[in-house]
């Protein structure tokens, strides 16, 4: 079980969803479905499969729920969810309406989501993720993930003042962790698997128990000092591990060029 107040937003969830839109199936994904999750620190994150597309009718009442949920659940704050079209379920890079960060968007579900859907997503309601979603094509994973690193996340180990932040120094390196062994071996880690696999790749240690301990214990404030020496050890961390990683794995237009300097 999940929680008891998650338990109690996804079963509201699934159950006002449905008088919103025509939904056919609701899943998770992610650290829900994957055994990984950690109560107030973990994203909800689902897919609603839905009719048809949704037009401004139904994307307004859908703010008015999520908005709802917020405002009465506390665990609803975490739950992100991607509405994706019965016929646009073969379209791998098409946008869906997606609730996230308190607002509607548009945004691809990506091979990564997919493949957690295919290998084990959890069933909240309809049909399981394997009876309507197509396999991925082969490679299209790896592609997705490689592509991922880089044209975001190196970049982004150029901006300092990004990894000043907890969030990106924590998902900067589970994400090369996790990338390093998908192209290695084909297959997808949990975030508590990808940190057993950072000390192998090199990590430095104390970012690796920094990491640990925000998200399986109660870390309090650092200092500015480590924040900054942190920031300094992460990014030169992941910059370096990304062009390793993309060197060794197959990558068509072969590695990034430039400076393994931050």
């Amino acid at each position: 079980m999940a929680g008891t107040d998650t338990d109690a937003v996804l079963k509201r969830f699934v159950s006002e969803v449905r008088s919103v839109v025509p939904v056919v199936a609701v899943w998770a994904h992610g650290s829900l479905a994957l055994g990984d999750f950690r109560p107030g620190r973990s994203d909800l994150d689902l897919i609603a499969v839905v009719e048809g597309p949704l037009n401004a009718e139904h994307k307004e009442r859908l703010t008015d729920l999520h908005r709802r949920l917020v405002e009465e659940e506390s665990a609803a704050d975490a739950l992100h969810c991607s509405y994706m079209a019965r016929t646009a379920l073969p379209g791998a890079e098409e946008a869906h309406v997606t609730w996230a960060h308190g607002m509607l968007l548009e945004r691809p579900v990506t091979p990564v989501t997919r493949r957690e859907l295919l290998d084990g997503g959890l069933t909240l309601h309809g049909p399981p993720p394997e009876e309507l979603l197509p396999p991925l094509a082969p490679g299209q994973l790896e592609e997705f993930v490689r592509r991922d690193l880089a044209e975001f996340w190196l970049p982004a180990t150029g901006r300092p003042w990004l990894w000043l932040q907890d969030v990106w120094v924590d998902l900067g390196l589970l994400v090369l962790a996790r990338a390093t062994v998908t192209l290695r071996d084909g297959r997808l880690i949990t975030k508590g698997e990808a940190l057993a696999e950072l000390p192998a790749l090199g990590a430095p240690a104390d970012v690796i128990r920094d990491i640990h301990e925000r998200r399986y214990a109660d870390l309090g404030p650092i200092s500015p000092l480590w924040r900054v020496r942190r920031a300094a050890r992460a990014r030169t961390f992941v910059r370096r591990g990304i062009k390793r990683t993309l060197a060794t794995s197959g990558n068509p237009q072969g590695p990034p060029t430039g400076t393994d300097e931050p």
